[in-house]
């Protein structure tokens, strides 16, 4: 039957009532939910260009009454995930994890659905979203979004703030292919470690290179956990039990790792070690107490990305595309390792890494049929360089 603003009937009392507003050019839905406290009826009206919208929002609100949840009429997406960003994520890392996160949001949710009221937000609408992303997204990015969207969601449950959290209906859809890790080859790593020896950086990538530290572990790293000068048969060694992240663990349990020093990194970081006691005492009281190994001229934290620009320079004068990340130093140990027998097993304890699955999975085309060791195995890689540089001299 077609709805004409005349044809509301009469209701009884307690009733839900729908009637035209000529005024609003609406219809309005009256809904009857009992007495407040204070004696007063509780009704509470909705509005619809049509009585069949009316209807299904009369049904809604007395769904999110049931389930003891009121989604603010203009509490919109931007809120829920700028509410989780600020209050749903206490304890983790600023620069780290909320940084990261926020970023995304900004760039490519909040442009596009930030503006939508949270209470009519639909499954479609998350996939029509998505879907568009994907043209521009690879796809771990595409998931990392929709992760974001239904944590912010969750978080607004929590607060009584949404009635469902429709983000969980929806599957993240293939995107771009993502650009895979690469590993340098020994002559690139040579050419790389040649051109960073006049920067400050140079300790810090041949430790990460030769060692495998992750570039989050490497940066925290703190002169009371490197041990050049052992005894008692024990080789140099690094403990890696910190990371930038907000209490300091590392990333698993299994992270946690004393390392053999190659002794090539224990000469180079004896070297940066004695230069940075010159550089500190010239900086005095400027100097941060800290104690890191790597730091910037006044002894502070490096920042990740400014690290990730001077490697851009450093790997450009080493004549190589700039494209390389410092993350790659780790492939790139792990796929000199490979290449020189290392065995899997064996692998994935210098790296870190729960099983060898892990170290598989993440580093599969690093990887190459194998047979042997760790630390010594890095002074036989170079050694034949630093003979050849001797012969010269």
């Amino acid at each position: 039957m077609t709805e004409t603003p005349n044809s509301a009937r009469r209701v009884g009392h307690g009733e839900d009532t729908i009637y035209w507003d000529a005024a609003k050019n609406r219809y309005v839905g009256a809904v009857s939910l009992g007495y407040a406290p204070n004696g007063k009826r509780r009704r509470p009206k909705v509005y619809g260009k049509t009585k069949t919208e009316v209807r299904q929002k009369i049904r809604d609100l007395k769904k999110e009454v049931q389930s003891g949840v009121k989604t603010p009429a203009n509490y919109t997406v931007a809120d829920a995930v700028n509410d989780w960003l600020e209050r749903g994520l206490k304890g983790r890392d600023e620069k780290g994890t909320i940084g990261k996160n926020r970023a995304m949001a900004n760039k490519h949710l909040l442009p596009f659905m930030g503006k939508a009221k949270l209470k009519d937000l639909s499954a479609d609408d998350v996939d029509d979203w998505l879907d568009g992303r994907a043209e521009f997204l690879a796809t771990r990015s595409l998931r990392d979004l929709l992760a974001i969207l239904r944590r912010s969601i969750e978080h607004a449950q929590r607060r009584d703030k949404a009635a469902r959290n429709v983000a969980l209906l929806v599957t993240a859809p293939e995107g771009r292919p993502g650009r895979p890790s690469k590993a340098l080859n020994l002559e690139q790593a040579k050419a790389v470690l040649t051109a960073a020896r006049p920067s400050r950086l140079y300790a810090y990538l041949v430790l990460s290179l030769l060692s495998g530290v992750r570039t989050e572990e490497a940066r925290p790293l703190t002169w009371d956990h490197v041990f050049l000068d052992t005894a008692d048969g024990v080789p140099p060694h690094v403990a890696v039990w910190r990371s930038v992240r907000k209490h300091g663990e590392t990333k698993t349990r299994k992270s946690r790792r004393t390392i053999a020093l190659p002794m090539q990194v224990v000469a180079v970081l004896e070297e940066h070690k004695r230069w940075q006691k010159q550089e500190r005492a010239s900086r005095g009281m400027e100097w941060s107490p800290a104690g890191r190994v790597f730091t910037t001229r006044s002894g502070e934290p490096l920042d990740a990305a400014n690290v990730r620009r001077d490697f851009k320079g450093i790997v450009k004068r080493a004549g190589l595309e700039p494209e390389w990340t410092p993350r790659e130093l780790r492939h790139s140990f792990v796929s000199l390792l490979s290449d020189h027998g290392i065995p899997l097993e064996r692998i994935a304890q210098l790296v870190g890494h729960t099983s060898q699955a892990t170290t598989e999975a993440v580093y599969r085309k690093q990887l190459r049929p194998v047979i042997t060791e760790g630390a010594e195995a890095m002074d036989v890689i170079f050694a034949r360089r630093r003979e050849r540089t001797e012969r010269g001299a």
